[in-house]
């Protein structure tokens, strides 16, 4: 389930989420991408969340909010299937999960 990536100079191509691993893994990121299809803002709930957590995990969160929803709207606009934008959504969350994980 890891999404690969080929990165050459200038150039990003980015692979497919792949079907090897969980099946429950990727099934919970597809799940929670469709909760970044409504505009990002910070409510009261997630305010009383994120009190106490490091301020560089609420950077990458807020930063994973908005491109996720940027996401949804440029595919939407291109008139793609919306189970695709979730699978596209879910791969770039994949990404930040890890990019939280590494944070010391």
């Amino acid at each position: 389930m890891v999404p690969c990536e080929s990165t050459t100079g200038q150039q990003r191509r980015l692979g497919a989420i792949t079907k090897t691993g969980s099946g429950h893994a990727r099934r919970l990121l597809v799940e929670a991408a469709w909760h970044y299809r409504p505009r990002p803002r910070i409510g009261k709930a997630l305010s009383d969340r994120q009190d106490g957590q490091p301020s560089e995990a609420i950077a990458v969160a807020w930063s994973a909010q908005r491109r996720l929803h940027r996401t949804w709207t440029c595919l939407e606009q291109r008139a793609k299937r919306r189970t695709i934008i979730a699978v596209a959504a879910a791969r770039e969350l994949a990404g930040f999960a890890w990019a939280i994980t590494q944070i010391e």
